[in-house]
């Protein structure tokens, strides 16, 4: 496996920004950036052996400063929701942005996607690796504790993309970070998802209520759009009148893996008409499919315009909302302890 690196412009205070390439002997190819930590392109080899690329993204680096989407971006320090943008810790309360209503979404405005990251090409493991750190200091979006992030992008030559995320912080804080690909395995501008069969790992799911914010209900999937423990098509669900279904107006929720071990499956994401799979391996606990909903007119690559369903997520992660329910799994980070957690995208031909 090889890394090349290239600039891919200036942020607006004039820092540099590099793109760097991984690719392994496949031919299989990943494009990421240093601001946000963004997978701007995955090209993966079909039956043919031809390269497609699978990850909806933009062609500048100046598309990426608003970002809206997360396309691609390093979520942190909390990804997805916090109901009513404030939590509290030993006892103190601590607001947060209200960036989704009244609520906070994927770490703020200004989260870990929208910071420039040390980059380095390090040997990790027998191959090279693309190695990101970042400082967030005390009080950065208004989160405690001086927190150190590390994160490891790698690319295997069997065809998977391994990302290793690491933190440790000198006061207790809360960290849940995942990272926020949109994935079309037809190619990033072939339309929709809606053909594409997905299995989840789970028996249960987190229940949303109008603002996508999990009540603390855990509710079985049986009989519900929800289902996905065999490959099921994804369009059927998205026309049900399901209530949750309206909730997420699609696809927005949070599924309880079943976790056999640490590193375990928790998704196959299959597309017939190519054969193209997409296996998700993850240490967390939950996994957020989120079917693109609120994606319309986004100019993107090759002047791809992405539309409503056009790339869908599958963001491993600490449950939304879990610093309001206590049995949920916690994402605190205790003072002087480190954070690891491990996904893998695995990508393959049926």
């Amino acid at each position: 496996m090889e890394i090349t690196k290239k600039a891919f412009g200036k942020t607006p205070e004039g820092q540099e920004v590099s793109l760097f390439t991984l690719r392994n002997e496949n031919g299989m190819t990943v494009e990421i950036t240093n601001y946000g930590g963004i997978v701007v392109s995955l090209f993966v080899p079909d039956k043919d052996n031809q390269l497609v690329d699978v990850t909806l993204g933009y062609d500048n680096i100046e598309d990426y400063f608003e970002n809206r989407r997360y396309f691609g971006a390093l979520i942190g320090r909390h990804a997805n929701r916090i109901e009513g943008a404030s939590f509290v810790l030993n006892g103190k309360k601590y607001e947060v942005e209200r960036n989704d209503g009244n609520n906070h979404l994927h770490g703020g405005n200004t989260g870990l996607h929208k910071v420039l990251w040390n980059a380095q090409i390090q040997q990790v493991d027998g191959g090279e690796s693309l190695v990101l750190t970042y400082h967030s200091p005390d009080g950065e979006e208004n989160y405690p504790g001086n927190l150190d992030l590390k994160v490891i992008y790698s690319l295997t030559n069997d065809n998977a993309l391994k990302i290793d995320y690491y933190g440790k912080s000198d006061q207790d804080t809360v960290l849940n970070m995942t990272n926020h690909a949109y994935f079309n395995l037809a190619g990033h501008d072939s339309g929709t998802i809606l053909d594409h069969q997905l299995q989840i790992d789970a028996d249960f799911f987190t229940v949303i209520n109008d603002e996508c914010i999990p009540t603390g209900e855990i509710r079985s999937v049986v009989g519900t759009p929800m289902d996905f423990r065999e490959l099921t098509t994804i369009k059927p669900g998205l026309e049900t009148d399901d209530e949750q279904i309206r909730c997420g107006q699609g696809y927005d929720h949070n599924w309880v893996l079943r976790k056999q071990e640490r590193l375990s499956k928790a998704a196959t994401l299959y597309h017939p008409a190519s054969g193209k799979v997409m296996e998700v391996f993850t240490t967390k606990p939950g996994i957020q499919f989120y079917s693109g909903n609120f994606v319309e007119d986004d100019e993107g690559k090759n002047g791809a315009v992405y539309q409503k369903w056009a790339g869908l997520c599958l963001e491993t992660q600490f449950f939304p909302n879990s610093l309001k329910h206590t049995h949920f799994p916690s994402p605190i980070l205790k003072a002087g302890e480190e954070y690891h957690h491990t996904t893998i995208f695995k990508f393959s031909n049926k």
